[in-house]
């Protein structure tokens, strides 16, 4: 495989030298482009020495005309590492101002960002909206580790290392089987809301980051996605369609749908179980509504899995997730058996970690035996969740 390597100005980039030696080592041919502002930390020079002289800076100071062409042709992977924020933000603007952004902007092979930086620059609202838009495009990005960061805080921010990065972009940029190549998947992703009045509804912590991790998932496994989402703040990979609903009956309906051109249904949408029977026009205001403030008459939702799950047609299958807080999978099992599903994930929210994070801890429960993961990324999860169900669409 041919990796170039993407250094950018961060005190992280001399670790990109390891970078280079561990893809080497694995038999992996390696390029370096750099920004100017990395070679106040490594110079071009030690990174020329490492690749027997392929490593460029300059998008004019080339023998090539157009360099950035031409690197971009020849990779098969292009691993950003260390990634700072001004670049997560070019990248995610489409800005090509150097060579470095110039070939990002310019690859059609697969592109992995390993972000580094301060830990309140990376939490900060606008590198995360930043990131959720490369990883909408298909983007892989590393989540960095927590640790003592040169600034001198603690937290993530840190770049992972360097073998764990070279393992990372390998066991994704190898050509990989399509297990569900041909395959047409729905997936309900993120939170519902049920109104009460025009401001206040019902809801859930959802976030949909495991939506969109088993879309991503179902894509790179070759098949075609749909989702199905509730409102969320994350983007989705640009790659499947997205149907946006607010309440569970507009779920139902946009599931119902759609069910019977699929061959996989998975049902990641935390629905609401409940909403009011009826919903005020105009906002409900203290002192004057308090009487229909305090009994609001709720009625049940529809069973969204439980629908599919008992309407499927021979060779579907149907997918769900349990977020519980007790007795984990023992009410994964009833709503395996009851629900009619082929499968579910069931996780433990009861410390309330699970929302919102970037990693999970679930068990897949099935009528043949349960499996236990250990903590995972929700991209790793998302795989071996994608993975799990390709198995029952071959036997199927």
């Amino acid at each position: 495989m041919k990796v170039l390597i993407g250094v950018t100005g961060c005190i992280a980039a001399y670790r990109a030298c390891e970078l280079v030696r561990e893809f080497q080592r694995a038999g992996h041919e390696v390029s370096v482009v750099m920004t100017e502002a990395a070679t106040r930390f490594v110079g071009l020079e030690t990174f020329a020495a490492l690749t027997q002289g392929h490593a460029k800076v300059s998008l004019f100071e080339d023998e090539d005309p157009i360099p950035h062409i031409a690197l971009a042709q020849w990779a098969d992977a292009f691993v950003v590492a260390p990634c700072t924020a001004n670049v997560c933000a070019k990248a995610a603007s489409g800005i090509a101002d150097d060579l470095l952004t110039s070939t990002l902007l310019a690859c059609t092979c697969p592109i992995f960002i390993a972000p580094a930086m301060n830990v309140h620059m990376y939490e900060s609202a606008a590198t995360q909206a930043n990131l959720d838009v490369l990883r909408a495009r298909g983007v892989h990005v590393l989540s960095p580790d927590e640790g003592y960061l040169a600034c001198g805080e603690v937290g993530p921010g840190k770049l992972p290392d360097p073998k764990s990065i070279a393992q990372w972009v390998c066991a994704h940029a190898e050509k990989r089987p399509q297990a569900l190549s041909g395959k047409r998947v729905l997936v309900t992703s993120g939170p519902t809301q049920e109104p009460i009045d025009a401001v206040r509804f019902i809801s859930n912590r959802s976030s949909g980051k495991m939506g969109a991790a088993i879309v991503s998932a179902a894509l790179d496994a070759g098949a075609c996605v749909t989702v199905i989402s509730g409102p969320v703040a994350i983007s989705y990979d640009a790659r499947s369609e997205v149907i946006s609903v607010m309440t569970a009956e507009e779920m139902f309906q946009a599931a119902r749908k759609a069910f019977a051109e699929v061959d996989v249904a998975i049902c990641v949408a935390a629905v609401a179980d409940i909403r009011p029977e009826s919903a005020s026009a105009g906002k409900l205001k203290k002192g004057r509504d308090d009487e229909a403030l305090a009994c609001i008459s709720l009625v049940p939702n529809p069973d969204i899995l439980s629908w599919l799950g008992h309407h499927k047609q021979e060779g579907q299958v149907v997918v769900g997730f349990a977020a519980e807080t007790e007795d984990v999978v023992a009410f994964a099992k009833e709503k395996l058996a009851s629900k009619g599903a082929d499968m579910i994930v069931a996780n433990d929210v009861a410390a309330h970690e699970v929302f919102g994070a970037d990693d999970d801890v679930v068990t897949l429960i099935t009528e043949e035996g349960e499996e236990e993961l250990g903590r995972l990324s929700k991209d790793a999860v998302a795989n071996e969740v994608i993975a799990a169900i390709a198995s029952m669409t071959a036997n199927s």
